[in-house]
């Protein structure tokens, strides 16, 4: 419990340490999420299964330069019998007024009733802007670990 109040903390001063120099948005995000676990069958070869969930969230838009922006998100994602929370720091670069790129670290903390684990995976992630509020975005993460396996991430974006 202490890591998330850690990871609300940070993620509220970065908020608000960038609000002040800086044009700031704020939004709400969810969507589906496709997890990918690699599984080794006895002489057959291996084979991948797919297990799906959902997330939701918020974020956090913060104009450093023209086109260049550092967006916070927390994602709160349930995927079976996992629940977790997503806490990825991109850098933003808009393409044009519809695409954008997003590229950074995400921290996870995942829920465990014995202990809890901290992990680091990779984002790669692009989004379409159908109006200046409304988002489709994906994402795919890949976990470097095996309790974080790689995952696909595709959803809806609302900006306050």
């Amino acid at each position: 419990m202490k890591i998330l109040i850690k990871i609300l903390l940070i993620f509220s001063l970065i908020s608000s340490s960038f609000g002040v120099q800086a044009q700031t948005e704020f939004g709400i995000k969810g969507g589906l999420n496709f997890t990918f676990f690699k599984v080794v069958e006895s002489n057959f070869g291996e084979t991948t299964d797919v297990q799906l969930g959902f997330y939701a969230g918020a974020f956090a838009d913060f104009e450093i330069e023209n086109d260049f922006h550092l967006q916070p998100e927390l994602l709160f994602i349930g995927l079976g019998d996992f629940n977790f929370l997503n806490a990825p720091i991109y850098l933003k670069y808009n393409i044009d007024e519809r695409f954008t790129i997003l590229v950074g670290p995400s921290i996870n903390y995942f829920f465990d009733f014995f202990n809890a684990k901290l992990k680091v995976r990779a984002d790669l992630g692009f989004a379409y802007n159908f109006t200046p509020k409304v988002d489709l975005h994906m994402k795919y993460t890949i976990g470097f670990e095996e309790i974080t396996p790689n995952g696909l991430f595709l959803g809806l974006g609302y900006r306050l």
